[in-house]
């Protein structure tokens, strides 16, 4: 088993160094209770007016609408994919339903709601990939999203297994270490 702890600059929360997106899942379910419970703290992400412009559309492993789901993935994300315990899809509202106002922050805060979600698996000892490599449109088909709809990324969702179990190039992204970029590069005090 890869675990990947981030060499923090500062002192971040462990929760936050802990997260990563593996791609290799063992075979061990997750429960519709651990699933819901993971959803439900993404529906408490901050949104723009309180709108909560998202909606998550999941199935779990060896159910029907896994399989619709993983047929809609990349190429290079179904050989790991199809391990996941579950797979979620976010979609974003684009308009408030009641007033029918274009809400510009739905990507945003769509993101937020999946970090929550994230930061609820980890958790729970459950990890989380987010991909957008899936085919939008074929999803929105399956899916039967609405015109105010958008797909925006699917997450596969599971208990971490053994990098070696992976083909490549999948174990070698499983084993480099991660990285980012410096805080002087991506942040400016403002004078």
């Amino acid at each position: 088993m890869s675990i990947k702890i981030a060499n923090t600059q500062y002192d971040v929360i462990d929760l936050i160094k802990n997260r990563w997106s593996p791609r290799s899942f063992s075979t061990k379910d997750i429960s519709a209770a651990t699933l819901e419970t993971i959803l439900e703290a993404g529906s408490w992400a901050p949104s723009a007016n309180n709108t909560q412009p998202w909606r998550f559309i999941y199935a779990l492993r060896g159910t029907p609408g896994f399989d619709k789901l993983l047929a809609t993935l990349a190429q290079g994300n179904q050989p790991w994919a199809k391990n996941a315990a579950a797979l979620v899809a976010t979609v974003g509202i684009r308009e408030t339903p009641d007033t029918q106002q274009k809400n510009h922050y739905f990507m945003h805060d769509v993101g937020m709601a999946t970090s929550f979600m994230l930061l609820q698996a980890l958790n729970m000892e459950i990890y989380a990939h987010v991909m957008a490599g899936f085919n939008k449109q074929q999803f929105a088909e399956t899916a039967g999203l609405g015109a105010n709809e958008e797909a925006v990324s699917i997450v596969a969702l599971g208990y971490i297994d053994s990098a070696e179990k992976l083909e490549e190039p999948y174990k070698t992204r499983e084993l480099t270490a991660r990285s980012r970029n410096p805080i002087a590069t991506i942040a400016a005090h403002l004078d």
